[in-house]
């Protein structure tokens, strides 16, 4: 906590994207409670309504409230853009890892026809192929992002293990006897986090990004589930007689991406330590 205190004191971007991080968490955990209308009652005679007191963001083209539906889509695109860092990291870390440490053919299998064949073809691209042969749903649509998604923390992780395992204390835990298993899960992995959860921080605003394209495309949440792409393709015929019903998604999802863009922009700096020192000082002098 101590840390995270300083981190928040000496950055202001660090604040502000937490801040915001923080804020659309407790959106999405407490939406039923904040959502002031089911986010899938239609309300026909008030359809295209603009904003007002009953309806704060207005009402879209069936009547929905759109402040209902924007609560509920953070729901959606926080539990998207979770799942898809837990499972991409954790596969691609364990991948790039062994490939690290073990070398020889394997660290040329996983390097040369894997990782590089995933990175080879733009993400979002690959994401709606995959999506698009899967089929739409939360589910699928979580399972192609993490498909897409797990070369970049593989060539990460695989790239640290190396700088990493020529390090005097793993070589003192190889010369006492230590497994590579051990040397992997307690020596080289605790060294190699921080930069894997930089990478992590800042691929949450992606994988959320990822998420609106594909409801945008039609291949990603199903109907009538709130998703802020989705909204925006339903508000598309609408651009010039009801714009609120593309301001308040479009804004939902530039909201998303900068908090964690922000957070994960001042991690990187604070835990680069030329730049933490800079932090502090300059924080010194103010």
């Amino acid at each position: 906590m101590s840390a995270l205190r300083q981190f928040l004191r000496q950055s202001g971007p660090g604040r502000l994207g937490f801040a915001l991080t923080v804020l659309l968490i407790v959106v999405a955990l407490a939406a039923p409670w904040l959502a002031p209308a089911s986010p899938t009652a239609q309300n026909l005679p008030e359809r295209l309504a603009g904003p007002s007191a009953a309806h704060w963001m207005g009402a879209d083209e069936l009547g929905r409230d759109i402040l209902s539906r924007v609560i509920y889509g953070a729901r959606i695109s926080m539990l998207v853009s979770v799942s898809v860092v837990l499972g991409a990291g954790l596969f691609g870390l364990a991948m790039g890892a062994l490939a690290g440490y073990a070398g020889g053919w394997f660290d040329r299998f996983a390097n040369v026809v894997l990782i590089n064949a995933f990175l080879s073809f733009p993400g979002i691209l690959l994401a709606i192929a995959f999506a698009a042969f899967l089929g739409p749903g939360i589910g699928k649509v979580i399972l192609a992002l993490i498909v897409t998604g797990w070369a970049g923390y593989a060539r990460l992780a695989r790239a640290q293990v190396l700088q990493a395992r020529e390090m005097e204390y793993v070589l003192a835990a190889r010369s006492l006897g230590a497994s590579p298993a051990r040397i992997l899960l307690r020596h080289l992995l605790p060294n190699i986090l921080p930069p894997v959860l930089v990478q992590a921080t800042i691929s949450m605003a992606g994988a959320i990004l990822a998420e609106s394209t594909l409801s945008f495309l039609g291949v990603g949440v199903l109907a009538p589930m709130p998703s802020w792409g989705a909204m925006l393709n339903d508000a598309r015929s609408h651009l010039f007689d009801a714009p609120h019903l593309v301001l308040f998604p479009a804004l939902a999802v530039m909201t998303a991406v900068l908090a964690f863009n922000l957070l994960g922009d001042a991690l990187r700096d604070w835990m680069d330590p030329r730049m933490r020192s800079y932090l502090m000082i300059a924080s010194l002098n103010r």
